[in-house]
This record gives C-alpha cells, sequence and structure tokens, in this order.
C-alpha cells in the first residue's frame, strides 16, 4: 500500500479545495465551515495529506499542540471514494508515531462513529470526563 499511497505534511500540496469541500459540505463536525476558517486552521495546525501515486489528495487530518501536554487530532477524513482500503489506518499511524509528537502527554480527539478505528491506535475514553470542561462559543460555527 505504501507504494500506492503516502502521507505528507507540506502545506503547499494541501488541496484547500478540496479539504473546504468535504468538511463543510461531508463531515458531520464542520458543515458550513468557510474556505477562510479551513485556510486559517491549517495554517496554525501540524496537517497530514494522504495522496496517491499521481499527487491527488484523497485525505487529510490536523493536530494542534505545545508538543508537551496535550495534542488535539481534528478534521479527520478520507475521501468517500477512498473509504474502505485503510487509508484512514494508515493516515492515523502516521500521525501517532510522528517523532516530534512522542513526547506530548496525550493526545485528544472527539468522534461519534470511528471510536473502533482510533481504539486500534491506544485512544481510550478520557478518564473522569466529569473534571473535563471547554467553553464554547455558540456563535461560531
Amino acid at each position: 500500500m505504501k507504494d500506492e499511497f503516502y502521507i505528507s505534511m507540506d502545506k503547499s500540496k494541501m488541496n484547500v479545495p478540496f479539504i473546504h469541500k468535504y468538511l463543510s459540505e461531508h463531515s458531520y463536525w464542520a458543515k458550513g465551515r468557510t474556505i477562510n476558517r479551513v485556510k486559517l486552521s491549517i495554517e496554525h495546525s501540524l496537517c497530514f495529506g494522504v495522496f496517491n501515486k499521481n499527487n491527488e489528495q484523497l485525505g487529510f487530518a490536523r493536530i494542534t499542540t505545545d508538543y508537551v501536554t496535550v495534542a488535539w487530532l481534528m478534521d479527520v477524513f478520507i475521501s468517500k471514494t477512498h473509504q474502505g482500503k485503510g487509508l484512514g489506518k494508515l493516515l492515523i499511524d502516521y500521525v501517532v508515531n510522528l517523532p516530534e509528537l512522542k513526547e506530548v502527554r496525550g493526545i485528544g480527539l472527539k468522534t461519534i462513529d470511528a471510536q473502533k478505528l482510533y481504539k486500534q491506535f491506544g485512544f481510550k475514553n478520557i478518564d473522569n470526563p466529569e473534571i473535563w470542561m471547554m467553553k464554547m462559543n455558540e456563535s461560531i460555527e
């Protein structure tokens, strides 16, 4: 599979219209996100693109982190036409084994439908969820 597909962190390779279309039209978590907000999120994150040997982007993920205490995995997807081929596993394996994240205390994420995938890579439910809090800005997305 690695001969057919590869992961790149080169932001100049990220197909922003492709990423925006998937997130704003097909994801449950980012419906309606503007292209400017997608560009801003890419600018301020570690980004991971899944590409075929013809350099066509097939998937995406991004992480924000302080490189010490926490990293937050977001906007993970594989295009609908390429799902079920192991590309999600290839992507998550790459992300969790990134040398720059080896010293981070934990990687967090939110999902309503992919727990089985993430559990294969050591993700588990948060201990003591009652102590976790988040301030939401209800006027955005």
